[in-house]
């Protein structure tokens, strides 16, 4: 499209002529990871840079160069002129009269040894007199290796939230403490990458907010000039976000991963009453959040147009995305994508909210691990996470991979935007959903009474919304089974070890699913031993302490079929820092800020790949008499002396495995960002077939011999559960 005339420095191709002009900078660089294309002769690392800039630039260009080992006692046969700098060309994604979206396309291919490699961006500068680095690096992994994790979620502050009290981004500062030990290969983001629900605060949609008749509310409009408001506003909240450091470092020099979740939209998006999140406001914001999310998260060109109610082209979609609207593409340019980015699974139908297809994610992360992540947003409702044929195109997608590496693929990483196995909260649905609630919230309409109760949306009770959220929830309960299952399925199949990565609950826990113990089936042969790392969040305030050990006395036994278990593993054996954030008897949920670590055990795997003890005997470890006792090695030694707690050095008890480290925040008061951590081993998997595989799946409740049901506990060793 034509820009208009002021822009008179900017050509029709959309950036200026003069080779001697600066590239003023408004956000970046964001770097991320998109995948490798690894053939039996090289494999090769894929990524893309991303930097905003006012319009009138000329077209940027890039600088990449190798520098060398990241290891100093690594040598190479290379010559410096290996090393040389190599120019690369920015192409423009996106540009409208106040800023244009660059993006570097880049590919480097890996080598015998882990390297890093080193960026510049001619003539950089900041728009805001920042001052610019000279350089900017990443690490890459060996062509042997698998890549090095960061996992974190809810990087942003609620509304409300005491700023006096929890300070800024901190944590990410020990991030880059920890990369500077031993790199990050790349940082998965869970969800909630920012938070955008100010714009119901202080925002464009304030106004909206205040509409006491639900009914008003619903019927509001969503034309085209609320629409640019909200724009406006989701754009300057990115860069507001984006260029605060430490977090801004981060985004330069560790390759970013993401899915989206509620918060980098409005919160509870999604998880509404139907008839309300079909309004027009809530499915206007979806689209421009959208927008945003496709830029600054995933450095692809957004659609052309979002949805508003005056142009009704935009309100259904047309081939999996909203219609284009004029107004909208006036003095704008949008980049049409040659070819999809080969990291998406992308969904068959747009979300019931969202004009918009969903965009799951697989990615190969190094030589053994697999990736998939979860867009569980786009199309989630109240009472379901994602359409049935998408979960088939994403197993569909992770078959063909799999097969395709020729029995590389060791382990599959899992990445939800909220966690899987975790304690329930049915009764609390229960009370906040009965009848008992309807005089309150009709006092609560008439007179505002117990107004910190309800939200501001749809009316009803407020943390309805998060609970709707998980995958606990009662509505979501068979698909979380049929899909843990499937998951269960496809680890028998290809002999490969699943963990799961989920964040949003602001606290940090460990869930684990498993055999039922009455099968005898040891951890290291225990296709249903699957870990749910629960990380959050990394900026974002924790819950009361009290919340921590509420959750840790529903921490029950579950039975989720007649072969699978599942609870909360022990875990944080002491306070961080001796700092008191629950209860001395919780082990389980860590109410404090925090992030988690994840590297592969590169100890040599005995000879078969069979999983071995550290005495060399396989499956040397004792079973237990349930999951509240460590299920293997790995969980025995678990906590604060684990090997692998600070973040980069490793252990060796289970070679092939993952250590999972979790590192967390002692004081938010402290700008260091010191935190405490504790680690435990995954082991790899070395399926054996038994006879326990070939019971079918059912929801009626298992029966353990009396010997090994559990015995009376105390309150904080709930009794088993039927899931």
């Amino acid at each position: 499209m034509a820009l208009s005339d002021n822009a008179a420095a900017v050509q029709s191709n959309g950036w200026s002529s003069d080779p001697n002009a600066p590239v003023d900078v408004i956000c970046g660089p964001l770097i991320n990871f998109k995948n490798m294309d690894v053939t039996s002769s090289s494999s090769v690392w894929r990524g893309s840079i991303l930097i905003v800039t006012k319009p009138g630039q000329r077209q940027p260009q890039l600088l990449l160069r190798q520098a060398g080992p990241v290891a100093s006692n690594v040598t190479t046969n290379g010559s410096p002129a290996s090393h040389s700098a190599v120019a690369i060309d920015s192409v423009r994604l996106y540009q409208d009269p106040q800023k244009v979206f660059w993006r570097f396309s880049i590919s480097v291919t890996l080598q015998p040894y882990e390297a890093r490699w080193e960026y510049s961006i001619s003539d950089f500068q900041y728009a805001d007199g920042s001052e610019v680095p000279s350089s900017w690096d990443f690490a890459v992994p060996s062509v042997s290796q698998s890549m090095r994790l960061m996992f974190h979620s809810c990087n942003g502050f609620s509304v409300g939230t005491d700023m006096d009290a929890w300070v800024g981004p901190n944590l990410w500062k020990d991030v880059l403490r920890v990369h500077a030990q031993k790199p990050f290969h790349a940082m998965i983001g869970g969800g909630d990458q920012l938070y955008n629900d100010g714009i119901r605060v202080d925002g464009p949609l304030k106004e909206w907010t205040a509409i006491g008749n639900p009914q008003k509310r619903r019927a509001h409009n969503f034309d085209n000039d609320l629409r640019a408001r909200c724009d406006e506003y989701y754009y300057a909240n990115y860069v507001r976000w984006y260029s605060i450091e430490p977090f801004k470092a981060a985004n330069g020099r560790i390759p970013q991963i993401n899915v989206w979740d509620d918060h980098d939209i409005i919160d509870g998006f999604g998880s509404y009453t139907d008839h309300f999140m079909r309004c027009s406001v809530f499915r206007g914001i979806g689209g421009v959040a959208f927008k945003y999310y496709c830029l600054f998260q995933h450095h692809i060109a957004p659609p052309k147009s979002t949805y508003t109610t005056d142009a009704p082209q935009t309100m259904h979609a047309v081939n999996g995305t909203a219609g284009a609207d004029p107004r909208q593409l006036e003095n704008t340019f949008v980049l049409e994508e040659k070819t999809p980015d080969d990291s998406w699974i992308i969904g068959e139908r747009p979300g019931p909210y969202v004009e918009e297809k969903s965009r799951n994610l697989y990615m190969r992360l190094g030589k053994r691990i697999a990736f998939i992540g979860i867009d569980a947003r786009t199309e989630r409702t109240r009472h379901q996470v994602n359409y049935p044929d998408t979960y088939d195109l994403i197993f569909s997608r992770l078959e063909s991979e799999v097969a395709a590496a020729n029995g590389d693929i060791k382990h599959l990483i899992v990445l939800l935007g909220v966690p899987i196995a975790y304690p329930r909260l049915a009764w609390l649905e229960n009370i906040l959903s009965s009848p008992f609630i309807a005089p309150i919230r009709l006092l609560n309409k008439r007179f505002g009474f117990a107004g910190g109760l309800f939200n501001q949306f749809d009316g009803q009770v407020d943390l309805l919304d998060d609970l709707d959220d998980h995958y606990t929830a009662r509505q979501h309960k068979k698909e979380r089974r049929v899909f843990i299952q499937r998951l269960q399925e496809f680890s028998k199949a290809h002999s490969a070890r699943v963990t799961i990565l989920g964040g949003d609950v602001h606290l940090a826990a460990i869930g684990r699913f498993y055999s039922n113990p009455s099968l005898h089936i040891h951890s290291e042969h225990d296709p249903r031993y699957m870990v749910n790392v629960i990380s959050s969040a990394i900026t974002n305030k924790p819950p009361p302490k009290t919340v921590a050990n509420l959750l840790a006395r529903r921490n029950k036994l579950h039975h989720m079929d007649p072969s699978t278990d599942e609870t909360l593993m022990d875990f944080f054996d002491r306070q961080p820092g001796g700092q008191e954030k629950s209860a001395s008897w919780n082990k389980v949920t860590m109410p404090s800020r925090n992030y988690a670590c994840i590297t592969e055990i590169d100890a040599p795997v005995p000879s078969g790949n069979t999983a071995s003890a550290p005495n060399g005997e396989a499956s040397a470890f004792p079973l237990p008499a349930d999951g509240h006792a460590p299920l293997h090695q790995g969980e025995a030694g678990a906590g604060s002396g684990h090997p692998a707690a600070d973040g980069f050095s490793s252990s060796s008890a289970m070679p092939g495995g993952l250590d999972v480290a979790i590192r967390v925040e002692i004081t938010p008061q402290d700008r260091e960002g010191g935190t405490d951590g504790y680690a435990f081993s995954i082991p790899a998997l070395a399926y054996v077939p038994s006879e326990a595989d070939s019971r079918p799946h059912s929801r009626t409740r298992s029966l353990r011999p009396r010997s090994l049901r559990p015995q009376s506990r105390q309150s904080a060793r709930p009794h088993s559960a039927v899931n």
